[in-house]
């Protein structure tokens, strides 16, 4: 293995980064009436046990963490191996239809969950750090649920994959 020295090349980061498997998340609460949603494959879980943390890199550039922000509550959905295409949705531009049809629970702090996710939290903001071009944010859990029988959408080599199940 021979490495090579980095210079500045975000394709080349942005592929070698992509060889890292991760799930992906939508972090989504309701806002002044409306629904509003970002999805990230930055999510990370057990950055604390006490109290309860966990965390997310958003873009400076985001247009919907400002918003989102604003939330006293804010969910947070691992989403299941099946929702490639509600990802997708999620994730949109066309930000007025990002809720068309999609089954979601609020809850009575305003975060908003995704039905059939592998893991639903509901979280306050914790801190927040500047990281380069985004922002790290810390979440502390409030509220939790696992469903272990749902299998989480991974996000591997800029496409979905499931995870394969030991043949041992």
């Amino acid at each position: 293995m021979t490495l090579t020295t980095y210079e500045p090349n975000p394709q080349l980061l942005r592929d070698t980064f992509g060889h890292f498997p991760c799930g992906v998340a939508a972090l989504s609460a309701e806002v002044d009436g409306t629904k509003e949603v970002l999805v990230a494959s930055s999510f990370t879980v057990g950055v604390s046990m006490d109290p309860p943390l966990v965390m997310f890199a958003v873009q400076n550039s985001s247009t919907t963490w400002p918003t989102l922000r604003r939330a006293g509550s804010i969910g947070i959905s691992v989403l299941a191996e099946e929702h490639g295409g509600l990802c997708r949705q999620l994730a949109s531009k066309d930000k007025a239809n990002r809720f068309t049809d999609v089954a979601a629970h609020t809850t009575g702090a305003g975060a908003v969950l995704i039905a059939d996710s592998s893991v639903s939290l509901e979280c306050m903001i914790h801190a927040e750090y500047p990281a380069g071009d985004h922002t790290v944010v810390l979440f502390e859990v409030t509220a939790l649920h696992a469903d272990r029988g749902i299998e989480p959408l991974v996000f591997h080599g800029s496409r979905f994959r499931a995870l394969e199940a030991d043949a041992a």
